[in-house]
């Protein structure tokens, strides 16, 4: 493939999950608004499931797939390459299969055990979802074994305009029936998004069949191999991404079932554990996805870089690119971060205007803890993408084991506390990030590859203090004189302003910083200007 598609099917990959991202993220708020938090706390544990079980099919195997689609494509072997695909499409269809009809079979069983028995329908109508989207990361697979990018790009768009409009939709049409329908109709919003999505990327994958028989026909090295061989490598290397991809899904299971366990034993009713629990995961928790939108960004364009000075063994620049990318992350995080602190509750306000002032007040409380997260986080993507680029894979799956087990125990030492109650979620969350993030700063430090954490920090956090300082005084300036969410949209705006003019001046982003951001080269031009 030529470096010019390569950067092209990049592109449209990032394109395209960055407006899924943005979708996603934006599709919580509407959705609050209309379920509130008690909906949300219907919606989220069922869906924690879902992510669980989805990770199995939608992680690791297209990786898996994809590499060796492209490896006998290489050796001239297509017909080897589509007999990979054959044999992951049937695999995936089973894991589909028996994921769909185990929660069909269990699904009371498993929300019931998690304390929440009103995710029940919500849990069933991710059934279809289940089986559709299994098969649908077989085809995700092989389109990117071939190195077709569009398809993939395509049928993602699909699957989250779809989950959007239809989840919604159905939210907002059984409202009137009970919260826990309507739960259960946003949820059915993503079982519509993967069924859309594979109905398309087939249609593409049926129009790119003539050529795939033609290089079939005109290869001169095809070989059959055997299916046991074929199953095995895409074990091999599946299950270690599968694992490290598991584990984010899984602390939100815990988190759930702890939740609702610790709360129990302070006396909470299962409506009020809904309610607490809508409001940690349907208002605080979604705020902090909107700065991991351009974190991960960062991260991706991170990895190349890295991985390229790392095999040409350039160690002075490895160093001075590794230390551009976490200064990006934190030029991200850290400001993310104080901002969502100091305007938590108006920011709550804002944006989910119909669950009223006293959870305006308890959400923007949740949210003040879990912002501090935000930085901890951006650094996580950023050790974690410098340590896969360098060979060191399992470090940061380590690592987040670590930071599984740290939050497991304070959430139910804290949670356990009666003046503390769901807070103590929102802090176990926040420690966890602290100790990945530290560990793989350790283990960084143990490479050739030196984070100087003042010397990419420093000028950012004097604009991030200036930046706060700004947020302060102009938001009690404002809100004298307008209401609190002009007043609220007032500041940010204000604060971005004077936060990027304080990276200007105080030189915290060079031109070459420019380069690790999409578009760089365009911001390079507006920097000079």
């Amino acid at each position: 493939m030529s470096k010019e598609n390569f950067i092209k099917g990049a592109a449209i990959l990032s394109i395209a999950g960055l407006l899924v991202k943005i979708l996603g993220a934006v599709y919580r708020i509407p959705l609050t608004n209309l379920i509130g938090t008690e909906g949300i706390g219907y919606y989220q544990p069922a869906y924690n499931i879902y992510n669980l079980l989805l990770v199995v099919s939608l992680s690791g195997f297209p990786t898996a797939i994809a590499k060796m689609v492209s490896e006998r494509r290489a050796l001239n072997n297509f017909e080897g390459a589509y007999q990979v695909y054959k044999v992951s499409r049937w695999g995936l269809f089973l894991i589909g299969l028996l994921s769909s009809v185990f929660v069909l079979i269990f699904g009371r069983n498993l929300v019931t055990f998690l304390g929440y028995p009103g995710s029940y329908y919500s849990m069933i109508a991710l059934v279809p979802a289940l089986f559709a989207v299994p098969l649908l990361s077989a085809y995700r697979g092989f389109f990117q074994g071939i190195q077709n990018m569009t398809p993939i790009a395509l049928s993602q768009l699909i699957e989250q305009v779809f989950r959007v409009l239809v989840g919604l939709y159905l939210a907002y049409a059984l409202v009137g029936m009970g919260l826990e329908e309507a739960a259960a109709g946003a949820t059915f919003g993503a079982s519509a998004g993967g069924l859309a999505a594979l109905i398309l990327i087939y249609i593409l994958f049926f129009f790119s069949r003539r050529n795939i028989k033609r290089e079939i026909a005109n290869s001169t090295g095809n070989k059959i191999e055997p299916v046991g061989h074929i199953v095995k490598n895409l074990l091999y290397i599946a299950i270690p991404i599968t694992i490290g991809a598991s584990i984010a899904p899984l602390m939100g299971i815990m988190d759930s079932y702890i939740v609702s366990n610790r709360l129990t034993s302070i006396g909470y009713s299962s409506v009020e554990i809904a309610d607490l629990f809508g409001e940690l995961s349907g208002t605080a928790q979604t705020l902090i996805n909107f700065p991991q939108v351009f974190s991960t960004a960062v991260a991706m364009s991170l990895v190349p870089a890295i991985t390229d000075a790392y095999t040409r063994k350039h160690i002075k620049r490895l160093n001075v690119t590794a230390n551009a990318g976490v200064k990006m992350s934190l030029i991200i995080g850290l400001p993310c971060g104080i901002g969502l602190f100091m305007l938590a509750e108006p920011i709550i306000a804002l944006l989910y205007s119909s669950i009223g002032p006293a959870k305006h007040a308890s959400s923007g409380a949740l949210l003040e803890i879990l912002s501090i997260g935000v930085i901890f986080l951006t650094l996580v993507q950023a050790f974690t993408a410098i340590l896969q680029s360098i060979d060191k894979q399992f470090h940061p799956v380590k690592n987040l084991a670590i930071g599984l087990i740290v939050k497991v125990i304070l959430s139910y030492i804290l949670i356990g506390i009666p003046r503390i109650n769901i807070k103590g979620a929102a802090v176990s969350t926040t420690v966890a990030y602290f100790v990945v993030a530290l560990l793989n700063w350790r283990d960084i430090n143990k490479t050739k590859i030196k984070i100087n954490i003042i010397k990419v920090s420093s000028r950012t956090l004097l604009s991030s203090a200036v930046m706060a300082l700004a947020v302060a005084i102009s938001f009690v300036a404002l809100n004298r004189v307008l209401s609190q969410s002009l007043a609220t949209l007032g500041s940010i705006s204000i604060a971005a302003i004077v936060y990027l003019v304080c990276l200007l001046l105080t030189g915290a982003v060079t031109e070459d910083d420019l380069e690790l951001i999409p578009k760089g080269e365009k911001l390079k031009k507006f920097v000079r200007k």
